[in-house]
């Protein structure tokens, strides 16, 4: 049996999407479905057991409760940026990981679970897998900063696969649940829609209009990497997923315009609650990804936004 927590999310689904391509369907689906619309993602998968994460941690205690398990994908997280209760997110994203990297580790049971790009703050020191690099600036990247740093810790004493793989920033399909969360390609696409306008950031930190750059990686990317370690063990660290190239808003917006063949875009003054906590710039450093032996391409914003949009409109 496989294990996806998060299962019912974004990555999660799409995760377990691809293992039902592969045939697997012994999957657990772990999650928290509190926002019941969340059950979209999941009403077409197959697996073959849910099970609520309190209910699923309470489990871990149980002695044989992990046998026979191939692989745990850890996705699920409080993945709000915009959350400031420490407490709440720690106890989700920090203490919850260390708890379930315990249980893989004590039955050696490869563990790959989903960091983030936001560890990295502002940038300004660069994208790489380095201490020297990483500053967060908001809760929920510090508590992704702060597993990475226990894994760094833990990793000489483990023996088992454990790999944590810093997400960039990410769209595809199944993220409408996460609302304000949703990418910039989800957004753009409703207001194209609905207003024939995308709107984009002023600029701001010494970018014009529109200008602020992201490394927009598609979610079945993503996917890939995550299947890649699961069939590929013995890797153990800390590695980027990330195309490697930093496109600009207005690149993510065009090709969002340019599939709907009309639109156009308008700039909004920058939110007064974003300053100093916003990234005007990522780009994945992807070097490890590459040493490790992951060699495939990532798709660019002009190859991935025809996929995501021929499969977000058809559902309209």
């Amino acid at each position: 049996m496989i294990i996806v927590t998060g299962g019912a999310g974004f990555i999660g689904s799409n995760l377990i999407r691809t293992l039902n391509g592969r045939g697997e369907k012994n999957i657990l689906l772990v999650d928290h479905l509190a926002n019941g619309r969340k059950m979209h993602n999941i009403a077409d998968l197959d697996i073959a057991d849910y099970m609520d994460k309190a209910h699923f941690l309470e489990k871990t205690a149980s002695p044989n409760f992990l046998n026979g398990i191939q692989a745990v994908f850890h996705q699920g997280a409080c993945s709000a940026t915009t959350e400031w209760d420490g407490q709440y997110v720690m106890m989700n994203n920090y203490d919850y990981s260390k708890r379930l990297l315990q249980c893989c580790a004590e039955k050696n049971i490869p563990f790959i679970y989903a960091s983030s790009a936001s560890v990295y703050g502002t940038g300004e020191h660069g994208f790489r897998v380095d201490r020297s690099c990483e500053h967060p600036i908001n809760m929920y990247a510090y508590s992704k900063f702060q597993f990475d740093q226990y894994v760094r810790q833990v990793l000489p004493e483990i023996k088992s696969t454990i790999v944590g793989l810093r997400y960039f920033n990410v769209y595809g399909p199944n993220e409408q649940h996460k609302g304000s969360m949703s990418s910039t390609a989800f957004h753009f696409n409703r207001q194209i829609i609905e207003h024939k306008k995308a709107k984009l950031f002023a600029g701001c930190d010494g970018y014009a209009d529109g200008e602020q750059k992201r490394d927009f990686v598609y979610v079945d990317d993503v996917v890939d990497v995550n299947l890649w370690f699961m069939d590929n063990p013995g890797q153990r660290g800390i590695y980027n997923v990330g195309t490697g190239k930093a496109e600009t808003f207005n690149t993510m917006a065009q090709a969002v315009i340019a599939w709907h063949q009309e639109g156009s875009i308008e700039y909004i003054p920058f939110p007064e609650h974003l300053q100093g906590a916003y990234q005007s710039y990522t780009q994945a450093d992807i070097s490890g990804l590459r040493q490790a032996g992951y060699s495939k391409d990532f798709l660019n914003v002009k190859q991935g936004i025809p996929k995501y949009l021929d499969h977000l409109n058809s559902k309209k």
